[in-house]
């Protein structure tokens, strides 16, 4: 099991607390494939830190549904099911089909600029093969939407569900093919929360939630 990430220091959280945010995200970014076994030892002496903490943590990922305990194997990271991948994503529609009728009602000019600012660095970046910096900046695009909304209940469970879904953005990324629709459907998005049109963006906003689905179930039935 190589380890390519680290521990960030918090002096405001429990180290347990570091910890398991540290394996979560590394878990949610792919650092730590599905499949692969969280053998404690490894883990403590690698993030500095004793076998305590990365039990606790191990426990927390396994009620977040992120780990799964397999008899006589131990932890494990849990595969990425078709399942997870609809719960999560019925929750973003909703979630963002009402940031996207704010957006059209409260957006102003300032960040309008901020949003076509937003997606010009996002079709900059989208030829490298930098596949975190491609879905940061894929979330920047999307950030400004939901700052738009001046809504901080929106925006924070919208922020909540970003992580969970950050494992299905990267699949959904890796696929070259998808980046010409994916442009288009930012353009399309933006132009209508330019136009406050809550209809088309509404509708613009489900087919490109639909679309980033049907391409990940694809690739998991294809594995």
């Amino acid at each position: 099991m190589p380890i390519d990430f680290e521990v960030t220091m918090n002096e405001y959280l429990p180290l347990r607390d570091v910890v398991f945010n540290t394996l979560r995200r590394a878990i949610l970014r792919g650092e730590l494939k599905p499949g692969e076994r969280l053998m404690e030892i490894q883990l403590a002496n690698k993030l500095g830190v004793s076998r305590t903490p990365i039990r606790e943590a191990i426990r927390k990922l396994e009620l977040e549904g992120l780990v799964l305990m397999i008899p006589r194997k131990g932890a494990e990271v849990a595969e990425i099911t078709e399942k997870n991948l609809r719960d999560v994503l019925e929750v973003r529609c909703a979630l963002e089909e009402l940031a996207v009728q704010l957006a059209c009602e409260r957006i102003d000019k300032e960040k309008l600029k901020e949003l076509h600012a937003a997606a010009d660095h996002f079709r900059e970046i989208l030829d490298s093969d930098d596949i975190t910096a491609i879905a940061e900046a894929d979330e920047a695009f999307h950030d400004v939407i939901f700052a738009a909304t001046d809504n901080e209940r929106l925006i924070q469970l919208l922020n909540n569900l970003r992580e969970q879904m950050y494992r299905y953005r990267i699949e959904y990324l890796k696929k070259k093919e998808c980046h010409p629709q994916l442009l288009e459907e930012h353009a399309a998005i933006m132009k209508a929360i330019e136009e406050h049109d809550k209809e088309k963006a509404t509708q613009i906003t489900i087919q490109h939630i639909a679309n980033q689905a049907d391409t990940v179930v694809d690739t998991l039935r294809h594995r």
